[in-house]
């Protein structure tokens, strides 16, 4: 037992030191990033540090960089050794199939995922719980069965917010667009399809002009997307012949307000978004942006290895964990809880 700690201590430590260049440990094979963090409530666990394998759907975005910080401090408070790992682009289901098929191979107690693909991840996930590894789905949706507990936004319901926010600001009457996210993303498309459902039962006078496009997972290809999107619907004066935008989380949001900016439309058409980053915020100050519902990223993470460490010490598990949704506007986000909200701990 002493020695199987001992070498967990070593790899968690040459995964720190690789990533002292540039701040990252990348794999060129399944070209992921990687870092690795112990808690400090061992004794908490019975004197055990368990080993739990976040995996994101990304590294970069904001949104993944808060749910590292609620993971880490879950595993301060619980007991264990946190290793976080994701794809380095998060568009790449291949990478994140990949990652927990080799963290089962590698061995870890537990696994919190956040899946890329309501399906693609299926397979690797049933392996892991196969050898009973318990799987913690966090953020987005996963078919199938098994997994010890789902943690995430109720997805479908802030949607919903969004487009009761988008009915009030047009006054039931209008034409607008969602700028969608990706094919499979769960927690987007929950999102999507609460707006979209919401519009037509609630605001009758208001035409979804194109809901047919898909930002991709980067803000600067939501950008191009936003750009080809928008070129279609302006009149002969360059002006917009929408009234409304909504775009269901952070990449797909930056993404339009750059191009709403580039052109001046900024400010001209009602936009509302989803998530929290410093872009988002600043866009929200400015009256460029009506509205965002924003989640709780770091409570994500921090239930998601609660669960997973909950799972593991044989407690019962939550089967869903809702962890909240707000919708916030210029006029309210200056409040101390929504200051919380737009401005969280990252790592």
């Amino acid at each position: 037992m002493l020695n199987r700690f001992a070498m967990a201590l070593v790899l968690a430590a040459g995964l720190t030191l690789a990533g002292c260049g540039s701040g990252t440990s990348e794999s060129s094979t399944t070209g992921t990033t990687g870092t690795t963090a112990s808690g400090g409530g061992a004794g908490k666990s019975g004197g055990k540090t368990y080993k739990v394998t976040v995996i994101p759907k990304g590294m970069s975005h904001e949104f993944w960089k808060t749910i590292h910080a609620g993971a880490n401090d879950a595993a301060a408070e619980f007991g264990a050794e946190i290793t976080f790992k994701g794809p380095a682009n998060e568009g790449d289901r291949q990478a994140q199939i990949d990652i927990v098929d080799n963290t089962v191979s590698a061995g870890t107690d537990a696994i919190v995922l956040a899946p890329l693909d309501a399906d693609g991840l299926k397979k690797p996930v049933d392996n892991a719980i196969s050898k009973k590894i318990p799987v913690v789905i966090i953020d987005s949706a996963l078919n199938g069965s098994g997994f010890a507990s789902f943690v995430a936004t109720d997805n479908e319901k802030g949607g919903a917010m969004a487009a009761d926010e988008m009915i009030k600001r047009l006054n039931g009457k209008g034409k607008i667009v969602v700028l969608k996210y990706a094919i499979g993303s769960a927690s987007t498309e929950a999102r999507e399809k609460g707006f979209e459902d919401e519009i037509k039962a609630k605001g009758s006078g208001i035409q979804i002009v194109s809901d047919n496009q898909y930002a991709g997972d980067t803000a600067d290809k939501a950008q191009k997307k936003s750009e080809d999107m928008l070129a279609t619907l302006k009149g002969p004066d360059g002006k917009l012949t929408i009234d409304g935008i909504f775009c269901p989380n952070e990449s797909s949001t930056v993404g339009m307000l750059a191009t709403l900016r580039a052109h001046s439309w900024n400010g001209k058409v009602h936009f509302i978004g989803f998530d929290s980053s410093e872009k988002e915020v600043e866009g929200l100050k400015a009256g460029d942006i009506d509205a965002t519902v924003v989640q709780n990223p770091y409570k994500i993470g921090y239930e998601g290895v609660h669960e997973a460490i909950k799972a593991l010490k044989g407690e019962k598990n939550e089967a869903r964990v809702d962890t909240g949704a707000t919708l916030i506007t210029k006029e309210t986000m200056d409040s101390p809880e929504n200051q919380k909200l737009l401005k969280p701990k990252q790592v």
